[in-house]
């Protein structure tokens, strides 16, 4: 990032290549692919830090691949975090059939890894701040975009030093479903519907419990325990709409409903004092249309907000950072996106990245309707004697789901200039 400097109005003005609006996963890959491609790039966080909860946690098979193409699997593997390898049949209690089994894939690291996004995100961070064309200013909201024309070119911002702008050849939006650059260029949206929200809270223990990407279910409650060290991160689902009733019915009725699902954590549920500590999450599913604008990118969740269900919403937006680095960093470089709005080039990235995002999508939804709606209605899923004897019969047919969920429907690998 260029000098900063007083425009007559007061305002700090500076500039970049490229600006990255949201720090999160696939803000701080992409930043840090494009600054090792050598281009002036800035990461515009609001937070301070990364240090907040209740974020999605999971880091799958070929998000691990590419922090070992970039040479950093050694750091991860020293950061605080747990492996899961297997997941049962859902429904079919602990000794069930193995459905999902990554260990059957010619994988590096055959299993998806719960560490903190926050740990994940500081890794990231540490690795982009060796490049010599990476900033990452924090405290730094992103309140409008700035125009020439039709043109996006750059976005103005809140800061502890006041107002200022970062004028930008292109700007990518990685701030997520509320972001504020998607909104700007009012781009066309798919929306689903969605019947669930979920209630995230942290239950101190030291209680072992199993770790499973697939809900607990009890007589219409579902809720989904990540352990951690000394507490469970649990996510309870629920009717959307009914967050107001879930506030009203009170902290007594919330940790009885926990108890109920994890009955071996039941005197465990004290230790949430109140439903201040209990976060509603208006769960989304959506896409835009058309990804892009002059001047302006959009990928991960500002370009398609993910349900949480299968933990899969942090990957998809790592992988549309590495396709956008790949397609665009050359460009970037060449000073192409001053020149011209380049949309043939954005439009790749939407294509390439288009197709996983829908497929993913189609598969949250059949979750949605046959797994989740029907446990909140009362109806626990029971899994068919014919595929629970097929799986055991056959094991290798775990593969198939592992290699979805795992892997994905398109796979990006780490630019060659990327890797160390």
């Amino acid at each position: 990032m260029t000098a900063q400097n007083p425009s007559a109005s007061g305002e700090q003005v500076s500039r970049a290549t490229c600006a990255i609006v949201g720090g999160g996963p696939a803000g701080m890959v992409l930043g840090l692919l494009l600054a090792r491609a050598g281009v002036t790039v800035t990461v515009l966080e609001k937070h301070a830090d990364f240090l907040r909860d209740f974020r999605g946690d999971t880091v799958h098979p070929t998000t691990l691949s590419l922090l070992d193409d970039l040479g950093l699997i050694d750091q991860f593997d020293q950061l605080p975090h747990s492996k899961i390898t297997t997941v049962r049949l859902p429904g079919s209690g602990p000794n069930g059939p193995i459905a999902v089994n990554f260990g059957h894939l010619p994988l590096r690291h055959p299993y998806v890894a719960m560490v903190p996004q926050w740990d994940l995100l500081n890794l990231i961070a540490e690795a982009a701040r060796a490049e010599p064309t990476f900033t990452l200013l924090t405290e730094h909201e992103v309140t409008d975009v700035v125009r020439e024309g039709e043109r996006i070119v750059g976005v103005s911002y809140q800061s502890p030093q006041g107002v200022g702008r970062l004028i930008a050849d292109l700007t990518v939006a990685c701030d997520g479903r509320w972001s504020a650059v998607r909104r700007a260029p009012e781009l066309p949206v798919k929306d689903f519907l969605v019947g669930f929200d979920v209630w995230w809270c942290r239950l101190d223990t030291q209680k072992p419990i199993g770790e499973s990407l697939i809900p607990r279910f009890n007589s219409g409650r579902v809720a989904i325990g990540i352990p951690r060290t000394g507490y469970l991160q649990v996510a309870q689902l629920g009717f959307k709409g009914t967050d107001a009733q879930v506030s009203a019915d009170g902290i007594v009725a919330y940790r009885a409903n926990l108890g109920r699902i994890f009955p071996e954590l039941s005197t465990d549920t004290e230790s949430i004092g109140s439903m201040d500590e209990v976060k509603h999450l208006d769960v989304r599913l959506d896409r835009l249309r058309r990804w892009y604008a002059p001047g302006v990118l959009c990928i991960g969740d500002a370009a398609h907000a993910m349900s949480p269900v299968g933990g899969v919403g942090i990957n998809l937006a790592v992988q549309d950072a590495v396709a956008t680095a790949r397609l665009l960093a050359t460009a970037l470089k060449q000073g192409r996106f001053a020149q011209e709005p380049a949309l043939g080039l954005l439009a790749r990235v939407q294509r390439r990245r288009s197709y996983p995002t829908r497929v993913i999508q189609a598969l949250q939804r059949f979750m949605h309707r046959n797994l989740i709606m029907p446990a909140l209605r009362g109806r626990a899923p029971r899994p068919p004697r014919a595929l629970s004897s097929l799986l055991r019969r056959v094991p290798i047919l775990a593969a198939v789901p592992a290699a979805i969920l795992g892997v994905g429907p398109r796979p990006e690998r780490a630019p060659a200039w990327a890797r160390r």
